[in-house]
C-alpha cells in the first residue's frame, strides 16, 4: 500500500518559491503533483525548489512530470530517491542536491 501525497507550496527566506511533497509519488497522484510543479514553474524566471526530503518513492511518472522543468528546478531529494534521479538522468538536468546536504 502507498503512502499518500501530500503537496504544499511556500516562498523560501529568499522569497522563491518551493513545493514539498510528503509520501511517495507515483501514477495514482502523479496529475496532483504535476499540476503543482507546471503552477510554481510557471513564471519562467525563479527557480522553484521542489522538496522532496519526505517522498519515500517515485516512480517514472514522477520522473516524466519533473524532466520538463528539470532546467529550472533545484530538487532537494531523500537519499533514497538519489540513485533513481542519476539512473533517470535528471541529475544531467536539474540541480539536485541530497536531503542531508542543505
Amino acid at each position: 500500500m502507498s503512502t499518500p501525497l501530500t503537496i504544499r507550496t511556500d516562498r523560501g527566506a529568499d522569497g522563491r518559491p518551493v513545493l514539498f511533497a510528503t509520501g511517495e509519488i507515483d501514477a495514482s497522484n502523479v496529475a496532483d503533483f504535476a499540476e503543482a510543479l507546471h503552477a510554481g514553474a510557471a513564471n519562467g524566471t525563479d527557480v522553484l525548489t521542489v522538496d522532496l526530503s519526505a517522498v519515500d518513492y517515485v516512480d517514472s511518472a514522477a520522473i516524466n512530470a519533473l524532466a520538463p522543468h528539470a532546467e529550472q528546478l533545484h530538487i532537494i531529494a531523500n537519499p533514497v530517491l538519489m540513485r533513481v534521479l542519476q539512473v533517470s538522468g535528471l541529475t544531467e538536468l536539474a540541480k539536485i542536491s541530497p536531503a542531508t546536504d542543505i
